[in-house]
């Protein structure tokens, strides 16, 4: 290409909070539809809207964790536009002042490190939604407002960004932030997680900045790719037809793998903002700020530098489990449990991990702890390594603990000398051929007395103490 693309993303962040911004009606996902409102939601006459203090601490935790400056003093304003999924005709958001500004995150990228410049984090409501699929309205349309009143943060990045792969990588880093800081869930498919990029192109190596199009309401990382890819394809084919790119707002089609047009892009003026005269100033002071600052949790790159240096685990070890903090904090548990770090680092990663195929950790029914007991139970031998991935199926099935399984079931390894000698005995008189081939330099029969054993004693016999007696009694 000719063309330099220069994105700039604003996403949208839903804060984990059980009750909405300005209204007590409940934030839980999947309620049948307008069921979570309130007359604040639906902007009865003579309502006020009540400011939720812990969304407020949870935006100060989230402009800490990216780096920015929070502002003791920021303002509400009305947004307005007019649409059904909006009941007051307006939008309590932040304009001008904002909670915070001037932060950046970097990103982890093929060609190295990368940081993003993050303009302004600013607190609003969220809007309803406009139902028009046919097989549930027929040839209606509808509003659920169950989402009206919701609170979020928008992050506003400078326009830093150059390429689709850049986008994606710094949308995954920043869930990967927020999830940490219990900020939001980052559950892109339930909306608590959106994404609306700014796109434009120009031509290599010219200063003045092209036409942007916005891309809205975006809700995956491949979609965000893919929505950028195909918008600066299209902005590249405009201009080289000596036309000019349309200022606009753009709608991703994720079946037909295309953006389309939805409105002409409003301008700042267009909402005619103004202060919200229902409501003051927010005021934050700054003991309430640092002692956010003081209780912030550890982030992914503390923890990934602990784990290499503290726990010896390997890079890529330590990057899998901190990639998502209830995988961290399912190794932690495990490990507070049972010391054995590096051990438990495979189990995690080569088993749970394996075992969940993608799905939440929430799916699983045992916990980090029973984890840590099952390794437990092979590191002072109560089981053997083989038995044990037997006894964690059992775990994925039904949730036991692993003591329990192993005791109910007669697991425990064998471990008494005699016992085994006595087995080991019984099998080399009924193998004198093997025996011979041993001597005579194939070594390899070790591998056929050693499942022999095995075989006779369910598997419970002590693998290394019968490879011991075995080559002790065969030399």
């Amino acid at each position: 290409m000719n063309y330099e693309p220069v994105i700039g993303l604003e996403v949208h962040a839903q804060l984990r909070t059980k009750s909405k911004l300005f209204a007590p009606a409940s934030t839980t996902f999947g309620a049948s539809p307008n069921a979570n409102t309130s007359e604040i939601c639906l902007g009865m006459p003579g309502v006020l809207p009540v400011l939720n203090d812990h969304a407020v601490q949870l935006a100060v935790r989230a402009a800490l964790g990216l780096n920015c400056t929070v502002h003791q003093r920021s303002q509400w304003s009305r947004k307005h536009y007019f649409y059904p999924d909006l009941p007051k005709g307006y939008q309590i958001s932040q304009y001008d002042r904002p909670i915070a500004t001037d932060g950046h995150l970097k990103i982890n990228l093929e060609s190295g490190e990368k940081i993003v410049r993050i303009e302004r984090i600013h607190m609003e409501e969220d809007a309803g939604k406009n139902v028009h699929d046919s097989a549930i309205t027929g040839n209606r349309s509808y509003v659920d407002f169950n989402r009206a009143g919701i609170p979020l943060v928008e992050i506003v990045t400078k326009p830093d960004i150059h390429s689709p792969e850049e986008a994606s990588t710094y949308m995954k880093a920043l869930r990967q932030i927020l999830r940490y800081l219990w900020v939001c869930d980052g559950n892109m498919e339930e909306g608590s997680l959106r994404c609306d990029a700014n796109v434009s192109i120009k031509p290599i190596g010219q200063k003045e900045l092209g036409t942007r199009t916005e891309l809205k309401n975006i809700n995956s990382f491949r979609f965000v790719s893919q929505a950028i890819q195909y918008e600066i394809l299209r902005q590249a084919e405009v201009l080289d037809r000596g036309e000019k790119v349309t200022q606009e707002t753009r709608l991703w089609d994720s079946q037909a793998k295309m953006t389309r047009s939805m409105r002409s892009k409003e301008e700042a003026h267009d909402y005619r903002y103004f202060p919200d005269p229902d409501l003051p100033d927010l005021i934050l002071e700054e003991k309430m700020i640092s002692e956010i600052r003081t209780h912030m949790p550890e982030l992914p790159a503390e923890k990934i530098l602990r784990y290499t240096q503290e726990l010896e685990l390997s890079e890529y070890d330590a990057f899998v489990l901190c990639e998502d903090a209830d995988v961290a904090e399912f190794f932690e548990a495990a490990i507070n449990r049972h010391h054995n770090s590096k051990t438990i680092a495979n189990w995690v990663i080569n088993d749970v991990l394996r075992a969940i195929k993608g799905q939440p950790l929430s799916a699983l029914s045992f916990s980090g702890e029973d984890l840590g007991t099952l390794v437990s139970l092979i590191d002072n031998q109560t089981i053997s390594g083989k038995i044990a991935k037997d006894v964690f199926q059992q775990m994925l099935a039904t949730g036991e603990n692993p003591e329990q399984i192993v005791e109910s079931k007669g697991l425990k390894q064998l471990t008494n000398q005699d016992e085994i000698e006595s087995i080991i005995d019984d099998i080399l008189t009924k193998n004198p051929e093997n025996i011979d081939k041993y001597k005579a330099g194939n070594t390899k029969l070790l591998g056929f007395f050693v499942g022999q054993v095995m075989q006779q004693t369910s598997g419970k016999a002590n693998p290394k103490l019968v490879n011991e007696l075995l080559q002790k009694k065969l030399s």
